[in-house]
């Protein structure tokens, strides 16, 4: 926020800016636009859904990146040959979806065992702060 001093100062600008200075917009060329333009706009519902697809993808190549669950590291097929590898690589997004359907199953299950408890269902802890919770909060 601050300048430094040895920043050259002008006390009295030019009267007539070029037109470079002084514009208020700018104009993009299609080729470009074309390149850069959303689908969606910002904030809206099909932009969330359209992002949530795109991390789910990404979720998804981590996931069968991850040495602690599926390693495809060099050397995790000892098996030569364009035939084993893709029998191998086609089988892992197959396990890990059966381990997120396991993994769903069994939250669904202690959701309802909770339910017949009586208690509300299992919930992450909230990790982001609102704006409320700051200025609530010690400094």
């Amino acid at each position: 926020m601050l300048l430094d001093r040895d920043r050259p100062e002008i006390p009295q600008p030019a009267q007539h800016l070029p037109a470079r200075c002084a514009q208020q917009t700018i104009t993009i060329p299609p080729d470009v636009l074309a390149k850069t333009a959303h689908k969606h706009d910002y904030p809206s519902a099909a932009w969330r859904r359209s992002c949530a697809r795109r991390t789910g993808a990404e979720r998804g190549f981590a996931t069968a990146k991850d040495p602690a669950a599926n390693d495809t590291a060099r050397g995790w097929c000892r098996l030569m040959g364009l035939t084993p590898l893709m029998l191998f690589t086609t089988t892992l997004p197959i396990v890990r979806n059966q381990r997120i359907l396991a993994t769903w199953n069994t939250r669904q299950e202690e959701d309802q065992r909770r339910a017949a408890a009586g208690l509300p269902p299992k919930t992450r802890k909230r990790r982001r702060k609102t704006l409320a919770g700051l200025a609530a909060g010690p400094p």
